[in-house]
């Protein structure tokens, strides 16, 4: 049965119980009433009590047992939406003329490498070195190996594990930028990492 039409028999039959409940009642005070006015004499209202108060008995026991109600539960809510987590991705460290040491905004790129290497599991990364036009090869393949190493020993200090990750220089063999500025110089010394 549907929800709101089992309550509704359920009332029906919760009414009908009470009117037996009231219809016993008013008999049993009319079997008192006939038995004290008429004394022994209760051959006239045995037969009507007996048509009425087993039947009723039996249908008041028919009453009180109550079906239970199979409610329906409700659905389940919907699986939250997948939320997928982004990490952010490997990102160049950039230094100053001819120096190997990290700067303030470097520091927080390297924060966000290490995370990032760290979440990959297993993945090595390249740390490659560069440097502007400006200096010799030799002394430009130098610090280019320099500006790699000290961003892997600082990565290594923030929990990554120096086995997967490797330090190689180019000097100023691959530019990022092409240009003979201080714009473009800027540009070209950096730490690039690359996932092997």
């Amino acid at each position: 049965l549907h929800r709101s039409g089992s309550k509704y028999i359920f009332a029906l039959l919760h009414r009908i119980k009470q009117f037996c409940f009231f219809l016993i009642k008013i008999l049993y005070y009319l079997f008192l009433i006939v038995k004290t006015k008429k004394g022994d004499n209760m051959n006239a209202i045995k037969p009507l009590v007996k048509a009425f108060f087993i039947p009723g008995m039996l249908f008041l026991g028919a009453c009180c047992h109550e079906a239970p109600v199979v409610v329906t539960p409700p659905p389940p809510p919907p699986p939250p939406p997948h939320v997928e987590i982004v990490i952010p991705g490997l990102g160049d460290v950039f230094y100053d003329f001819n120096k190997s040491e990290l700067r303030t905004d470097a520091v927080e790129q390297l924060k966000t490498n290490a995370n990032w290497i760290k979440a990959k599991g297993d993945k090595v990364v390249i740390i490659e070195g560069h440097c502007d036009e400006r200096g010799t090869n030799e002394y430009n393949l130098a610090l280019g190996e320099r500006r790699a190493n000290s961003a892997k020993d600082y990565i290594v200090n923030l929990g990554v594990d120096p086995a997967r990750l490797k330090t190689v220089s180019y000097g100023e063999e691959k530019p990022l930028a092409e240009g003979h500025n201080e714009e473009a110089w800027a540009q070209n010394r950096r730490a690039h990492f690359v996932p092997e």
